[in-house]
């Protein structure tokens, strides 16, 4: 399939997930539009590529804001979402399931627009958390539909992104319109907030935090996946699935939390002096999360390229150049817990 001059919508292209995908579509010659209500996506996010969108500004759960935004429109990438790190999924439980009725008004006015495909930016979070106690690769069937005990999904968040993968699968039975949805696991990479892990760690070695803290005890694992790499996998699956199916975008590498940290100090070339302190009240999700890549390979062809040392420092050297230490340690409690 040719990205040339295909028309395309990206929902929430304003986020940090978002402009990346906006910007390696134009780049593919891709005619793009942005639909965005700059809730927690930024303007500033679509800099360099302001000339060569179409952006609008408005409420994706407003049906007819929605239908404007995919009418003519041949792709639609619907990353659009209230949703934060661990801190915010885990006080904003009624934010995160309003996604429910966001994710079935862009599918509903997608498909009446005649859209060709719809590409769905789903979450790891879908996955039963019962079996993220110990290491165990995520595959893709073991979440289910057509039998008993095939969903136990984590946190509201996690059981709206199962139910926004459960009504795509509804449209494309029902208009014959092409999907696919991408369980994203753990992205992390410039213009990230600091609401999620890494930048969240970046920020307190950028101010100089000391004791440095880790929320849990810092041996919770994530399969910590660079943000160009999801984009490559959202595209790859867009291009190679189109029944609905579910695909794994995420490293099957288990990173702790505490190796991140240790990776940050070292590209910064720093380390706390009075060591790290952790925090076992803080939220911090299940205990180890990695996803099986076997099937996106076999599917998509699609491998995460960016090793943890090389997408450290991209997102370090992002951060240092784009923040100032005394208004990141003014702030930091709220944005950890923010949007």
């Amino acid at each position: 399939m040719s990205w040339n001059k295909r028309k395309c919508l990206v929902t929430g292209g304003a986020s940090f997930i978002g402009s990346h995908l906006v910007e390696t579509l134009l780049h593919a010659g891709a005619a793009v539009r942005v639909a965005d209500d700059l809730s927690s996506g930024l303007l500033s996010n679509l800099t360099s590529v302001k000339s060569d969108i179409e952006f609008m500004q408005g409420d994706l759960r407003h049906m007819d804001f929605a239908f404007r935004a995919s009418a003519g429109c041949d792709t639609v990438f619907h990353l659009a979402a209230d949703h934060g790190g661990r801190g915010y999924i885990s006080t904003h439980p009624a934010n995160c399931i309003s996604n429910l009725a966001l994710d079935n008004i862009v599918f509903e006015t997608a498909a009446k627009n005649g859209v060709e495909r719809i590409m769905f930016a789903s979450s790891a979070c879908v996955y039963p958390t019962d079996i993220q106690k110990e290491k165990c690769l995520l595959q893709e069937d073991m979440v289910y539909f057509d039998r008993r005990g095939g969903a136990f999904a984590d946190e509201e968040y996690g059981w709206a992104k199962l139910m926004g993968e459960l009504s795509l699968r509804a449209y494309q039975k029902q208009y014959g319109v092409k999907t696919a949805s991408a369980r994203i696991s753990t992205a992390y990479g410039p213009r990230e907030n600091e609401s999620h892990a890494v930048i969240a760690l970046i920020a307190k070695a950028f101010i100089k935090q000391s004791p440095f803290e880790i929320w849990g005890t810092g041996e919770q694992t994530r399969g910590f996946t660079y943000v160009q790499d999801v984009v490559s996998g959202l595209m790859l699956a867009c291009e190679h699935i189109s029944d609905g199916s579910s695909v794994n975008v995420g490293t099957s590498d288990y990173i702790s939390v505490q190796t991140v940290s240790e990776e940050i100090f070292k590209s910064m070339g720093w380390y706390p002096e009075s060591g790290v302190s952790y925090l076992f009240n803080s939220p911090v999700g299940v205990m180890h999360r990695a996803l099986d890549g076997s099937y996106a390979k076999k599917m998509t062809g699609w491998v995460p390229n960016i090793s943890l040392e090389v997408g450290i420092k991209k997102t370090v050297e992002w951060y240092i150049s784009h923040k100032n230490p005394q208004d990141v340690a003014r702030s930091l409690n709220t944005l950890l817990m923010e949007r």
